[in-house]
């Protein structure tokens, strides 16, 4: 069984202009090196021994491929898949990628958004996903901090006020692992709906829960910052990105993952 990383890195970012006007989302540098958003991803890959990787490229991406190549500075093998400008998102995007045969319904697939930095364990998230026999997992938060104050109502009346309150409800953080059979549900659910735009989480998922398909969640306090607007771009503490994910950055033996 082969095990691909699938990255979405061809959104237009239009939550980060007017930086992306220049630059693709992913592409945007971070950090106190300043290394791109999707070096992070790609160097975490490898650091858990998935390296054959799928990019799933449209807006801007040939700074992807001038920066990456093919892979192999970091130790890796990319492909990169063109988006169909015709096939709005994540699941389109990903269909588009079974049916050029980048990915194939025998692969094992480890899903990243490329907006999303983390020090996840790739190698336990997938050891999870198949001691569950699950068809899909979803990587979640325990726990997420609401950036806006919550008041509780009696009326008119605020009886109770927190200013950004850590919720205790597991949020998808943007990493997920799906069976190849899954690109055969994709297919069919794609085939039965009139989609604008077609999504992973919130229609492939949200379908293969609701008609009770095993579809696991692999809760994780890892670190993971969703960088996917200015406003978080700004927020971002180069400081702390180096203490989470500054060991990416260093050279180290790959684990193995078969």
């Amino acid at each position: 069984m082969s095990v691909k990383g699938v990255i979405m890195a061809g959104g237009l970012g239009t939550r980060f202009r007017p930086l992306t006007e220049y630059f693709q989302k992913c592409m945007i540098p971070i950090g106190e090196s300043q290394k791109p958003i999707l070096e992070y991803i790609v160097r975490l890959y490898g650091r858990h021994g998935v390296t054959d990787l799928v990019l799933l490229v449209g807006y801007k991406h040939q700074q992807i491929e001038n920066y990456f190549d093919r892979g192999e500075r970091f130790n890796v093998s990319m492909k990169y898949v063109l988006d169909d400008p015709k096939l709005k998102g994540s699941a389109n995007a990903l269909l588009n990628a079974y049916r050029q045969g980048a990915v194939r319904k025998g692969d094992t697939l480890i899903v990243y958004y490329g907006d999303i930095v983390s020090n996840i364990n790739l190698q336990e998230m997938l050891e999870f996903h198949r001691e569950q026999g699950a068809t899909a997992t979803v990587a979640l938060a325990p726990s997420f901090v609401v950036n806006v104050g919550v008041a509780g109502l009696d009326g008119p009346w605020i009886k109770s006020f927190k200013e950004k309150p850590l919720l205790p409800s597991a949020v998808s953080i943007g990493v997920l692992v799906l069976d190849g059979s899954v690109l055969e549900t994709m297919e069919a659910l794609h085939s039965q709906g009139d989609f604008a735009s077609f999504d992973i989480m919130g229609d492939v998922v949200q379908y293969m829960v609701d008609r009770g398909d095993r579809v696991a969640g692999y809760t994780t306090d890892a670190f993971w910052y969703d960088v996917g607007s200015i406003e978080r771009f700004e927020r971002l503490s180069n400081e702390r990105l180096s203490e989470e994910l500054g060991f990416l950055l260093r050279p180290s033996e790959p684990s193995k993952t078969s």
